[in-house]
């Protein structure tokens, strides 16, 4: 990664990164930085809330199957295969979530990669 500075009077520095982030000071003081692709916090939260829905339903199949095949017999093991179950229903749907959020993310970065390449033109 190249980097250079640049220092314009009453203005402060300017540091442009070779992939094209520019780093600048304005006007009036605040630094500029460039947008984040980061998904929203409204999507991060659905995705909690995903995770910790698949793990409760895969604890209550976990425990109803184990307790339905050994009646009151068993307490300990039905407990114990409920929550396998949740553990292993939570990872499928992180794995899920982590994807997801993984493409939106791409998504995001390709639409800003997009508009500035459509208004800074090469060539």
């Amino acid at each position: 990664m190249v980097t250079t500075t640049v220092w314009h009077p009453g203005r402060g520095a300017t540091t442009a990164v070779a992939f094209g982030i520019v780093n600048a000071l304005r006007p009036d003081g605040t630094a500029r930085t460039p947008p984040s692709a980061v998904p929203s916090l409204g999507a991060r939260l659905l995705a909690f809330a995903a995770v910790l829905i698949g793990g409760g339903s895969g604890g209550l199949v976990g425990y109803s199957v184990t307790d339905l095949q050994c009646g009151s017999d068993c307490p300990t093991l039905a407990g114990a295969m409920g929550v396998l179950g949740a553990t292993l229903a939570s990872l499928g749907v992180g794995i899920v979530v982590v994807l997801t959020l993984r493409a939106m993310t791409e998504w995001h970065a390709g639409r800003l990669q997009r508009a500035a390449r459509d208004n800074h033109p090469v060539g």
